[in-house]
């Protein structure tokens, strides 16, 4: 049985689990903003294990078990890196095959660039190459006001989620399940099982509303973008194509810095964890073994 364990690392206390084999070549994943490790599903992690892989999972801090801290606290998306350099480094891991999601596809890169002998291989899942300190889509070959003017659908869920008292459990929770559906596509789990998540969400977090607002003050650190050429590490790109928070340019620019990557899209998917619709082909692609549809890298 999975259970969940506390670890001192970066100078903070982490709750992370494992899943497989110490054996097996190790894989950590890597969550997006203000996000736990509860939306990586169990069952997801379970098949990346039985794919011969030692699944690592973990919560960022201020989300979940892991150290919370008040609402202005001055840490960095570098202080974020560095945390999941420290989850490897706790448990005894000198590289591993980095799987990242939107602000934690930014953290991945990152790593690849900084700290290249850490990485077996890259996953980068609905991110984006030109990200600035405060989170700020910048696109070379892109115009400034294309890509720094949010969707309409964001600026609607960020107005929402502001709205939102993350301190009362009802509310929160409503909040969160309203904020995965707006982002996602048809193959978004429904609203019993988005519940049951939020839920755990919310009862594992110790203060929502400060992680959530920390996490966007501390943004994703010094921009990578320029330094991108120099990842070595195999990459594929996984990315919705119903993604409204990072279009389309988003992933084609990654695709075209980051050297032999891949993107492959994700039919029906947006800016979400990948639903189980997908889960065969995105399993398939994190293990090595590519599937259709795929786009070159040109």
């Amino acid at each position: 049985m999975v259970t969940e364990t506390m670890m001192p690392v970066n100078g903070i206390q982490v709750c992370l689990e494992t899943f497989g084999e110490r054996t097996e070549p190790p894989l950590l994943l890597l969550a997006g903003e203000a996000s736990s490790m509860d939306w990586w599903d169990d069952e997801f992690c379970r098949r990346l294990a039985a794919g011969g892989r030692f699944v690592i999972r973990y919560d960022h801090r201020d989300t979940g078990r892991s150290s919370t801290f008040p609402a202005g606290a001055a840490y960095s998306g570098v202080d974020l890196m560095n945390d999941a350099l420290g989850v490897l480094d706790a448990l005894g891991v000198p590289a591993a095959h980095l799987v990242g999601l939107a602000l934690g596809g930014a953290l991945a890169q990152r790593i690849a660039v900084e700290q290249p002998h850490r990485v077996l291989t890259l996953t980068l899942i609905a991110t984006s190459a030109g990200l600035g300190p405060d989170a700020t889509p910048v696109l070379a070959g892109v115009t400034a006001v294309a890509v720094r003017t949010p969707p309409a659908t964001e600026v609607r869920v960020q107005a929402a989620t502001d709205e939102v008292d993350w301190t009362n459990r009802r509310a929160a929770v409503s909040g969160l399940i309203a904020e995965i559906r707006a982002r996602g596509g048809p193959f978004t789990p429904d609203e019993p099982q988005l519940r049951r998540l939020a839920e755990r969400v919310f009862d594992r977090s110790g203060d929502l509303g400060a992680g959530r607002a920390n996490h966007r003050r501390a943004g994703y650190g010094p921009p990578v973008r320029d330094r991108l050429a120099a990842i070595e590490a195999p990459t594929v790109i996984l990315h919705g194509t119903l993604d409204q928070r990072f279009p389309a340019e988003h992933p084609r620019e990654l695709a075209r810095v980051i050297p032999g990557s891949r993107l492959v899209w994700l039919e029906g998917v947006g800016h979400e964890v990948p639903p189980r619709a997908v889960w065969n082909q995105v399993l398939t692609e994190i293990l090595g073994k590519p599937a259709d549809p795929l786009s070159p890298a040109a």
